[in-house]
């Protein structure tokens, strides 16, 4: 905890291109950037889980037809990485000062085999773990905007990461 770093940048909104506007409301691009090399398709797969995240939460009808990008640099990856990517898009929406619906955070938890659960586990403690679950939830009302899972757990589980 407290290893894991990232860098975010945001841009706009600022015009778009006339193939990438949308009529009635901004679109919304998120790069992930690797600590070294070209992204991949983890990296890609990490784009559209916080896409759809900040997406939920962004007031994007009162920008219509203009681009926003959100920039992410990984600077060091110690475990819990997609939750710290969440966190920081969240505070780049918000030091932005872009209309946002609610603010959200990013959560990770690793189930072990024993069946305890770990917060912001570090990239050992995923390795050994069972599962790891992400989410992001929002301010208001605490409602889970995304969640995904690697590894195998029950509903049960879930619920008790939650």
């Amino acid at each position: 905890p407290g290893d894991t770093s990232v860098l975010a940048g945001l841009y706009g909104p600022a015009e778009t291109k006339v193939s990438k506007e949308l009529p009635d409301r901004a679109a919304l691009e998120v790069l992930l950037r690797p600590k070294v090399g070209l992204p991949g398709v983890l990296e890609r797969s990490r784009e559209q889980l916080l896409r759809q995240t900040c997406e939920a939460v962004v007031l994007g009808m009162l920008h219509p037809r203009t681009a926003i990008s959100l920039v992410l640099q990984v600077l060091s990856d110690a475990g819990s990485l997609l939750s710290c990517c969440l966190n920081a898009s969240c505070m780049a929406l918000l030091d932005a000062g872009l209309p946002l619906a609610s603010l959200f955070c990013g959560v990770t938890c690793a189930l072990q085999p024993d069946g305890t659960i770990l917060l912001d586990p570090t990239a050992r403690q995923e390795q050994e773990a069972r599962a790891i679950l992400t989410f992001a939830i929002a301010s208001s009302e605490r409602k889970v905007l995304m969640s995904t899972t690697k590894g195998s757990c029950s509903v049960e589980e879930v619920r008790n990461s939650l």
